[in-house]
């Protein structure tokens, strides 16, 4: 989504290469230190990087028979290992227009 685009553009290319080479790792692996449930539908790709937390909010989009999407919705700093219940809502709130929007098209 444009908000996790915006996310990656602020931050500098290394670091966006570790988070992208986090993201394809989790395909062949399933490490929570990598891709974390944190709520209800919503996860998080997690990337330490020079001693800082980044984060991409996610959720699952498994409505065709043949491939399952996973959907950044938005990034975020963190200093501590918990998500803010702010952070959580504005997922669940891209989640829900994401399928809405979905539902619109078909």
């Amino acid at each position: 989504m444009a908000e996790a685009a915006e996310f990656l553009d602020s931050i500098n290319e290394k670091t966006i290469n570790k988070v992208i080479y986090n993201i394809h790792k989790t395909r062949v692996s399933n490490d929570n230190e990598l891709f974390k449930k944190l709520k209800g539908e919503i996860w998080e790709f997690r990337t330490m990087f020079n001693k800082k937390h980044y984060r991409l909010c996610a959720f699952w989009d498994k409505t065709e028979k043949t491939d399952t999407i996973v959907i950044s919705t938005h990034g975020l700093f963190k200093k501590t290992y918990k998500t803010s219940q702010s952070d959580l809502e504005k997922a669940e709130k891209i989640r829900n227009f994401y399928f809405e929007q979905k539902k619109q098209l078909q």
